[in-house]
C-alpha cells in the first residue's frame, strides 16, 4: 500500500469521518428524544469515547494492519474470532453506508425537492461518484476532508459568535424540562452513530507514513474536535428554537440572516459523502486482507497503480447500491438501519477492548476497563437493537470455524499426497 497520510491529514480524516452525516442532524434527533438531557448525553459520550479511541490508536500504531480490529482480535483470541469480527464489519458496512447516504440526502432535500425514483437515481449516482473518487486513493480525500473539518468548526464558532449581536434569539435552558436518565440513555444510543469511525481509521494504518508516531495523535485530535462540535451544536439547538425541518439550517438563518440551506446543506452533503468514502476504503482494504488469507477469493487481492484494492471497492459499492434499492422498495426506516449498525459496532468495539488486555502493556489496563464499560453501557442503551448484531455474530463464527478446519484438512491431504 502507498503510505501518504500524515498526522494532520489523519486528524482531518478522523474528524470528518465522525462528523460525517450526523454533524447537523444527530444533535437535532437527540434533542427531540431527550430535550435538555441530550446535552448530558453528548458530553458523557464524548468523555467516554476517549478511552476507546486511545486503545484503538495504540493498537493500530503497534499493529498496523488493513484488517484493523479483526487483526487485533485474531492476535489475541485466534483466527476464528478475528475473522468473525472482520466478517461482521464487512457485512455491516453495506448496511451502514447506505444509511449514511440516506441521512445525507436530508440535506439534498433542503436544497431542492427530490423524491421517489428520481431520489433513488441520485443516490445510485452518488455510488458511481464514490467509485471514481475512491480508486484515486486516500491522499486527496484526506486533504479535502481536513478542509471540510476546518470549515465545519468555523461555522459553529461563527454561529456562537453571532450571539453577541443576536442575543434576543436565545432562550434560557431553564425553559426545557428536566433531564431524564432513561431518555438520556436512548439519546446516547442514537448519538453513538456519530462515533462510528474510530475503528475505521485502524484499517487505514498502512496508509500513514509513520503509523507508530501519527496514528494515536491523529485519532485523539479528531475525536476531541468532534466531541466539542457535537456538544456545541446541541447547545445551539437548545438555545435557539426553530421550526425548520433541519434545525441547524433554521438556526443559521436566524443568527446570520439567511443562506442556511446553501451553507449547511452543502457542508452536510460533503461531510456525509466523505464518511461513506472512508468506510468504503476501509471495507475494501479489509476485503483484500481476507483475500490474502484465503477467507475470500484471490480475485480481491489485486490493487491498482495507486495501491487501491479496486476490485474489492467495486463489489462493496455494488452491494451498497443493492441495499439502497431494497431499502427504497421495502420502505425501510432509516432508524432501523442506524440501530442495527450501532449494535454490530458495539460488539466490534468490545472485542477490540478485550484483545487489548492481552496485546498492550498493563499500564493501559485502566483505559481498557473504561472502554469495556463504555461498550456495556451502549449495549444497554441499544437494548433489543443488539439482537441483529448478536445473531449475525452467532451465524458467522461457526461458518468461519468450519472453513478454517476444512482448509487445514485440505492442506494436510495435499501434503500427504505429495
Amino acid at each position: 500500500m502507498n503510505a501518504t497520510i500524515g498526522r494532520w491529514q489523519g486528524a482531518g480524516l478522523m474528524a470528518t469521518t465522525l462528523l460525517g452525516t450526523g454533524v447537523f442532524i444527530l444533535p437535532q434527533i437527540t434533542v427531540e428524544v431527550a430535550g435538555f438531557g441530550a446535552l448530558f448525553a453528548w458530553a458523557a459520550l464524548t468523555i467516554c469515547i476517549i478511552p476507546v479511541t486511545l486503545v484503538f490508536g495504540k493498537l493500530s500504531s503497534i499493529f498496523p494492519h488493513a484488517a484493523g480490529p479483526a487483526y487485533f482480535v485474531e492476535k489475541a483470541f485466534g483466527r476464528t474470532m478475528g475473522r468473525t469480527i472482520g466478517l461482521i464489519f464487512l457485512l455491516v458496512v453495506p448496511l451502514g453506508a447506505p444509511a449514511a447516504i440516506l441521512m445525507t440526502f436530508q440535506f439534498v432535500d433542503a436544497l431542492f425537492s427530490v423524491s421517489g425514483w428520481a431520489k433513488l437515481g441520485l443516490e445510485l449516482l452518488v455510488i458511481v461518484g464514490l467509485y471514481f473518487f475512491g480508486k484515486q486513493g486516500l491522499q486527496v480525500s484526506a486533504k479535502v476532508q481536513f478542509a471540510l473539518t476546518l470549515t465545519v468548526i468555523s461555522i459553529v464558532v461563527l454561529l456562537f459568535g453571532s450571539s453577541t449581536v443576536n442575543s434576543e434569539q436565545f432562550v434560557s435552558l431553564s425553559h426545557h424540562d428536566d433531564a431524564q436518565l432513561s431518555l438520556i440513555l436512548v439519546a446516547s444510543g442514537i448519538a453513538f452513530w456519530s462515533f462510528l469511525g474510530v475503528e475505521a481509521m485502524t484499517h487505514l494504518a498502512d496508509d500513514f507514513k509513520q503509523p507508530e508516531k501519527d496514528m494515536l495523535p491523529a485519532m485523539m485530535i479528531g475525536v476531541a474536535l468532534v466531541g466539542i462540535i457535537y456538544v456545541a451544536c446541541t447547545l445551539l439547538l437548545l438555545l435557539v428554537p426553530t421550526d425548520h425541518s433541519v434545525a441547524m439550517i433554521g438556526i443559521f438563518d436566524q443568527l446570520l440572516g439567511g443562506y442556511g440551506a446553501q451553507v449547511i446543506g452543502i457542508l452536510g452533503i460533503s461531510s456525509g459523502l466523505a464518511t461513506v468514502n472512508v468506510y468504503s476504503a476501509s471495507a475494501a482494504r479489509l476485503t483484500r486482507s481476507f483475500s490474502q488469507e484465503q477467507i475470500l477469493p484471490r480475485y480481491f487481492d489485486k490493487v491498482n497503480e495507486r495501491g487501491v484494492p479496486e476490485r474489492a471497492l467495486t463489489v462493496i459499492l455494488i452491494v451498497m447500491a443493492v441495499v439502497l434499492f431494497l431499502s427504497f422498495v421495502t420502505e425501510q426506516q432509516l432508524e432501523h438501519l442506524i440501530s442495527w449498525t450501532n449494535g454490530v459496532f458495539v460488539i466490534i468495539y468490545m472485542m477490540a477492548m478485550l484483545s487489548a488486555i492481552k496485546l498492550l502493556n498493563c499500564k493501559y489496563l485502566p483505559w481498557i476497563i473504561l472502554g469495556c464499560g463504555f461498550c456495556l453501557g451502549m449495549a444497554i442503551a441499544l437494548g433489543a437493537n443488539m439482537t441483529y448484531a448478536m445473531l449475525m455474530t452467532a451465524a458467522a463464527a461457526p461458518v468461519l470455524w468450519w472453513q478454517k478446519h476444512y482448509l487445514r484438512k485440505k492442506q494436510v491431504s495435499v501434503e500427504q499426497q505429495g
